[in-house]
Parts: C-alpha cells; structure tokens; sequence
C-alpha cells in the first residue's frame, strides 16, 4: 500500500502543480496578454449573465469584498468589467463583464471543456463514479482544509 500511497500523492502534487501552471500558459494568449489566471477565475465568477453583485462574486472565489475590489478595478480599467450600482440600495455594486469580458470567459471556459474531455474521452462508463467519488473525496479535503484555516 505504500507504494500506492506515494503514487497518488506523487500524481496529485504534480497535477495541482501543472493545471495552474499549463492553464496560465494556455488560457493567456496573445490576446488576453493582459490578464493574469487570478484574472480569468475572477472573470470566470463574474460570470456571462446579466450581473452579479460584489459579495456573491467574492464569496464565490472565497475571497474579501476588498480583495476583490482591487481585482475588479484592474479589469474595469483593462474593460473586461463593468460596474453599475444598484438603484435601490446604492452601496451594493453590480458587476456585469463586457463583450471583452465575454470572450475571455469563453476562451477559458473552452480550456476547461478541453481538459475535462481529454479525462472523460479515457474512462468507460463503470470508470466514471470511482472518478466522480475519487474528486469529491479530494473536494471534501480542500474544503475541510479551508474552514480549518479559517478558524
């Protein structure tokens, strides 16, 4: 069993280690040259529909509003954001990404499909829930993880 161990800790460690790195190096393009991957998972939360607001964005990203504000005033100024007040309540603000925006969200959207189909594309359908359990296992750990480091 230790063999084993080593194995999946050694594939899990290099896996982590090459999604951050291959995905920056993927998903930043000539194009989008002015983004960072910080970038992208903020316009990923943001999301293509008609707006969300500051606090769900962060929550989201499991970051502060203040964090946040400092992102999205790099992507108003970059014009992959846009920023709009409520009319009811004037301290919640609404984010909505441009067509700009849009098209970066896409773009690492279709990386994402790419990814998850080169994994889906090697497994049989008996292979696909040890997968599925065998992620939310790893899921379930980095969340625990995460509200252990929180309190």
């Amino acid at each position: 069993m230790d063999k084993a161990y080593a194995a999946i800790n050694h594939v899990l460690v290099s896996l982590i280690n090459e999604i951050w790195e291959l995905e920056e190096k993927a998903i930043i393009t000539e194009e989008f040259k002015d983004l960072t991957n910080n970038d992208m998972h903020v316009i990923e939360a943001v999301g293509t529909g008609d707006g969300r607001n500051m606090s769900s964005i962060a929550r989201k990203l499991n970051i502060t509003v203040g964090s946040l504000t400092t992102a999205m005033n790099s992507l108003v100024n970059k014009k992959y954001v846009e920023r709009r007040r409520s009319e009811e309540d004037r301290r919640v603000v609404f984010v909505k990404l441009t067509p700009k925006g849009i098209k970066a969200y896409k773009h690492h959207e279709d990386y994402h499909r790419q990814m998850t189909q080169a994994v889906v594309d090697k497994l049989d359908e008996t292979e696909m829930p040890v997968l599925l359990k065998t992620l939310d296992a790893l899921s379930e750990f980095f969340d625990g993880y995460r509200r252990q480091k929180e309190s």
